[in-house]
């Protein structure tokens, strides 16, 4: 695995963390009630489903 090919992935796997990040961030800042019709989690679920730092997208798969 070439320098080159890394950097590709880590920059690949960073672009899709953020888009995700930026989804979350759209889809909470909607009302609770278009969140719950679309079946997103509610905020009691958010101790379950804990949100992953900054580090997870770094070979985490």
């Amino acid at each position: 695995m070439t320098i080159l090919s890394s950097i590709g992935r880590i920059a690949a796997e960073f672009s899709a963390a953020r888009a995700r990040y930026q989804t979350e961030r759209a889809i909470r800042s909607l009302p609770i009630e278009l969140q719950k019709d679309i079946g997103w989690p509610e905020a009691s679920d958010a101790k379950t489903n804990a949100r992953h730092g900054a580090g997870s997208w770094a070979g985490a798969k």
